[in-house]
């Protein structure tokens, strides 16, 4: 899978380690060859995107745009998978709670987004299941790059 990182906040420091780990993470979950951008963003920038997009006032940490949602049944396959919006303001704030540090939350949070790009979601707890095996082992994926 290939994957593309833009940084419109100029504040992160690991894109080619994000670039590497999604495209991994992504070929171990099917996607094959197709592209994924992820663009991180800033609090003001997520929060106009989550109103105009979900109705949902405040920033969000992600937001995946898939190209095709799972019931387009019958439509060709185009390369592109989607794109991920991720707010590293968001990201920066919430990593402590979660015990990580920042290129670590961004990791999950792209996991997470990737995640609803192969069509899951998580209406319920049971629907987690996907997500927190994604973002479990896109960790693992840098940490064996950072020691390998």
């Amino acid at each position: 899978m290939r994957v593309e990182v833009i940084d419109e906040t100029d504040r992160f420091r690991h894109p080619e380690v994000l670039e590497r780990a999604l495209s991994r993470l992504g070929r171990e979950l099917g996607a094959g060859e197709r592209d994924v951008t992820i663009v991180l963003v800033d609090d003001e920038t997520i929060a106009a995107r989550n109103l105009a997009d979900r109705d949902v006032e405040g920033p969000t940490d992600v937001l995946a745009y898939p190209l095709h949602e799972p019931d387009d049944v019958g439509l060709p396959i185009v390369p592109t998978l989607g794109d991920i919006l991720i707010s590293l303001d968001t990201a920066e704030r919430q990593a402590p709670d979660h015990g990580l540090d920042t290129r670590q939350e961004v990791l999950v949070l792209a996991a997470h987004g990737l995640t609803h790009l192969l069509g899951h979601d998580h209406p319920d707890p049971e629907s987690w299941s996907a997500f927190e095996t994604a973002q479990a082992r896109v960790l693992e994926l840098t940490a064996e790059d950072d020691h390998g």
